[in-house]
């Protein structure tokens, strides 16, 4: 996948409002591989739809959301499914790991599905982001900024065009955003992948080659 296109897209909630001021909603708006945009946004403005509808979770929108020129409504759930595992990551604002399971379990459920990390990689990334103590602590009993670190490591357990970061920092100290920064950098520029940032106040700290408000 290579381009990811919006066409007059918008929540379905926000239908009927006056005055939207979007670079994003009810736009033409193109998101190119090898790239990294950040969205900045309110609360209440709907940047985890937005995330949510590109991955396919949801489909309360108007408008279209296409990949290289097909829109995703058409798509049958394998290929939908094919997609999320082969080409488009995702670290959800809520996470979404499995509270009863370990740091180390959470993260091979996904590198299960794809084979694509060699386990010394993420024992690697898991002491750089300062949480190699965590391996077999079960995610219930962690802070959220070390569950943001462990859904972080998780996301890049696959192959990717494209991934999706929805506040991947509103709970992490400067030293680790930083840290994760440069991991992602590191591995987008490998994969030759595109990055698509979210925030609501604290950004994580990229090299970004556009910046929208949503």
């Amino acid at each position: 996948m290579n381009t990811i296109e919006l066409q007059q897209t918008l929540p379905e909630v926000f239908a009927g409002r006056d005055g939207i001021v979007s670079d994003v909603w009810h736009r033409q708006v193109a998101f190119q591989k090898g790239q990294k945009y950040l969205i900045e946004a309110a609360s209440g403005t709907g940047k985890s739809s937005l995330c949510s509808y590109i991955y396919g979770y949801r489909s309360d929108y108007q408008g279209i959301i296409s990949f290289d020129g097909e829109n995703i409504r058409k798509f049958p759930m394998a290929r939908r499914v094919e997609i999320r595992r082969r080409s488009l990551g995702m670290l959800f604002q809520e996470l979404r790991l499995f509270d009863e399971l370990t740091a180390w379990e959470n993260v091979q459920l996904k590198n299960r599905l794809t084979g694509f990390r060699e386990k010394k990689q993420v024992k690697r990334w898991f002491e750089e982001l300062g949480i190699a103590d965590k391996w077999d602590q079960k995610v219930g009993r962690m802070s959220f900024g070390q569950q943001q670190r462990v859904a972080f490591v998780r996301a890049l357990c696959q192959p990717l065009d494209f991934v999706l970061m929805d506040e991947p920092v509103s709970h992490l100290d400067d030293g680790n955003a930083q840290i994760m920064a440069r991991i992602l950098t590191e591995e987008a520029q490998k994969l030759g992948a595109g990055v698509i940032v979210t925030s609501i106040g604290k950004n994580l700290p990229l090299a970004y080659d556009r910046v929208m408000k949503l």
